[in-house]
């Protein structure tokens, strides 16, 4: 069955009578989560909301002021999974998430166009397609794809779209009446109506998904960037068309007078600047790491000149680097029955803690510990570490380590 929303996909309201609606438990996204939802579902006459196929997601939108969550084709039926029943003969109204469909009809479209491009001009065979919510990617059938194509791919696509050139649907009753088509092929499970989308001049494709009347309504195609396929010897070519590339230009754009506000210099030399920002960086986390060396080998040459040792060593450190304690942990030289208790982090914040020396002490201590400074952590023998959320009861762990040693 050919629906309605696949013979007008401009349409945006339509009327049609229930055929079912039965009680049904579904799993659907809510306020950005999935949840599972007691819903219904409901067959209609005929349908403006798209079931998902093809590729392409399913519409959202109402059944009167039933929530559509999802679409699914049963057959030659689309099945709407709702939030609330609807009676059997009733002629409801049926509106779309107009936002939705365009995008994914400027994104269809658009795939179609970069893929007949692609296999006109170097012969790669497209092997799937995702729409995705911020990207799409076609996976095409060759191990690379160069800057230069996709520059070459890009050019030729959007001068098409200014050439304004006309997509029409045809639908054939049987897969005979394909023969004077010139289309890619019909899967050998195929029963009833066949559609074929047509892009004038460039590529005629069965396809099932809604799609722009012309390619003027893609706007403009930009292809992204490339990645290997999990599939040996494929790639994925990442693209937006539309009002996607309007909407990463204009992110592209608020990125771009943010970085200009803090950098305090003209958006062309942002590279430049960060480069320099970045070997700066460089040079003062070598610096640092000198600092902090020397620092721990201070803190370490204080204890061992504390004769006798001490049955417990308390040491913290303002400032979030790990390393500190390692290095002064390996500055002591060697086993020690003292029991060290070092810290580093802001000092009534997050951190990081590490027990050494004493095995028995560690033992007793440890999840005592990581209760006062809500913490997580993991070790065995003579070392124990963790990461904490409340250094601010270091003093709560102190006493309890005079209360134990004494």
């Amino acid at each position: 069955m050919v629906f309605m929303c696949q013979s007008d996909s401009f349409l945006k309201e339509y009327s049609s009578s229930v055929i079912s609606c039965t009680e049904s438990q579904f799993n659907a996204l809510c306020e950005g989560k999935e949840a599972t939802v007691n819903g219904y579902e409901v067959v209609l006459e005929d349908t403006i909301l798209f079931p998902e196929g093809g590729g392409q997601p399913c519409d959202h939108g109402f059944l009167n002021e039933s929530k559509v969550y999802q679409v699914k084709r049963q057959g030659d039926s689309a099945i709407h999974y709702v939030d609330k029943p609807l009676a059997v003969g009733e002629k409801v109204k049926q509106t779309i998430d107009w936002d939705r469909r365009f995008d994914h009809m400027q994104q269809h479209s658009g795939q179609h166009l970069i893929t007949a491009i692609i296999d006109r001009e170097f012969s790669f065979g497209t092997i799937s397609w995702w729409l995705g919510e911020q990207a799409s990617y076609i996976e095409l059938d060759t191990p690379s794809f160069t800057s230069e194509q996709i520059n070459k791919i890009e050019n030729i696509a959007n001068e098409l779209i200014r050439e304004n050139k006309k997509v029409s649907v045809q639908v054939f009753k049987t897969a005979e009446e394909l023969n004077n088509v010139r289309a890619r092929g019909l899967p050998k499970d195929h029963v009833g109506d066949v559609r074929v989308i047509t892009i004038d001049g460039i590529e005629s494709n069965m396809c099932c998904g809604t799609h722009v009347t012309s390619l003027s309504q893609l706007q403009v195609i930009k292809l992204l960037n490339v990645e290997k396929s999990k599939r040996k010897n494929k790639i994925l070519l990442y693209f937006i068309v539309g009002n996607r590339v309007l909407r990463r230009l204009a992110s592209c754009v608020q990125r771009e007078e943010r970085l200009t506000t803090l950098l305090k210099n003209n958006p062309s030399e942002h590279t430049q600047l960060v480069e320099k920002l970045q070997k700066n960086v460089k040079t003062l986390t070598k610096d640092f790491q000198h600092i902090l060396k020397t620092v721990a080998v201070f803190e370490a040459e204080k204890y061992k000149s504390i004769t006798p040792p001490p049955k417990y060593y308390v040491l913290h450190y303002k400032g979030d680097s790990s390393d500190f304690m390692n290095t002064f942990i390996r500055e002591i030289g060697g086993p020690t029955e003292t029991f060290f208790f070092l810290s580093v982090g802001e000092d009534k914040g997050a951190g990081s803690i590490m027990l050494y020396g004493n095995e028995n002490a560690i033992t007793d201590l440890k999840n005592k510990i990581v209760e006062l400074l809500d913490g997580k952590g993991a070790g065995q023998g003579n070392k124990f570490t963790a990461k904490v959320n409340n250094l601010n009861n270091r003093a709560k762990v102190e006493t309890l380590l005079k209360q134990y040693f004494q």
